[in-house]
């Protein structure tokens, strides 16, 4: 594991949220699965106003995606002022010890905002920021956290990496049967 369990989830939340927004219709319907899934503590209300506010802030995270390590950290300590978060070690569901920064009585949004805060303040400290990446996919916007241990991973999934494989094969073979002479040489994906 190459960060704490809550900070690996909280990434992968974040990254799985801001996907969300690229597919139509939009793949975020029901909040309360997603937080369930996720592990998100505390109070969920499920309606619609929920939903919409969980929505509104995937701007802002994917945002953290495209920023250099500066803006990340002005991001980061903004989310962190705005919530007031005031981090604190808690173990709860099976969990041992571990940081949450507002109540569970803080709405979801927020409470995404600064775990998403939190696990980016490790991800900088460890200078690990190269490891938020976008999709190597030529037709891909999705974000993803490249927990691998040789920091491998290139496509939000196999679907994108199948895709793109797939694709490459099939320049180089119309290439050989052109005789193109860079199908001697051909570009990884």
């Amino acid at each position: 594991m190459l960060f704490a369990h809550d900070t690996e989830a909280s990434l992968m939340a974040a990254a799985e949220l801001v996907n969300t927004a690229h597919e139509d219709p939009d793949a975020l319907l029901d909040v309360t699965e997603f937080a369930t899934r996720w592990g998100y503590t505390g109070r969920v209300t499920g309606d619609r106003d929920e939903l919409d506010a969980v929505r509104a802030i995937r701007p802002r995270l994917e945002s953290l995606w495209h920023a250099d390590r500066d803006r990340i950290v002005a991001e980061t300590n903004a989310i962190l002022r705005e919530t007031a978060a005031l981090p604190q070690l808690v173990a709860h569901d099976g969990w041992d010890y571990h940081l949450h920064a507002v109540p569970p009585e803080a709405d979801l949004a927020i409470r995404i905002q600064v775990e998403t805060a939190m696990a980016l303040v490790d991800v900088v400290r460890m200078d690990e920021l190269g490891r938020m990446r976008v999709c190597a996919a030529d037709d891909c916007e999705d974000v993803l956290v490249d927990l691998s241990k040789n920091r491998s991973r290139r496509f939000c999934s196999n679907t994108c990496s199948n895709r793109m494989n797939v694709a490459a094969y099939r320049a180089r073979a119309n290439a050989t049967r052109r005789g193109d002479a860079r199908a001697e040489r051909p570009d990884r994906p």
